[in-house]
């Protein structure tokens, strides 16, 4: 078992930056190849960012490309995702998740197997 807790979410302005963290607990963190996504009121869930177990395979959603980060610090059990150029469409709840599947990066969340319980992300006009 792997126990996920999201934070670092709030309202910030468009334009605006924020960095969210997701502290994992549990089984070997390492194993993991962790993930991002988010979802808005009555939109489906949406794939946002992906990182290997070692940081050195990374995928980005197109709607987040060149503007999020996601990184990832394993001696603190840690996966990150700074946000910059905040805009209104990234308000959302992001849920941070983790899998154990090796191979190509996984941008489906059905593919991941532990979840967090999300922190809302408000971008306001």
């Amino acid at each position: 078992q792997v126990q996920l807790v999201e934070s670092g979410g709030g309202l910030v302005q468009d334009g605006g930056s924020l960095r969210l963290s997701c502290a994992a607990s549990g089984r070997t963190f390492s194993s993991y190849s962790m993930g991002w996504f988010r979802q808005a009121p009555g939109k489906e869930r949406e794939f946002v960012a992906t990182i290997s177990w070692s940081g050195g395979i990374i995928y980005y959603g197109d709607s987040v490309k060149g503007r999020f980060t996601i990184s990832r610090d394993n001696a603190k059990n840690t996966v990150y995702l700074q946000m910059n150029s905040l805009k209104p469409e990234d308000t959302a709840v992001y849920y941070c998740a983790a899998h154990s599947i090796t191979g190509r990066p996984r941008l489906r969340d059905y593919e991941y197997d532990y979840w967090g319980q999300g922190t809302q992300v408000t971008v306001s006009s």
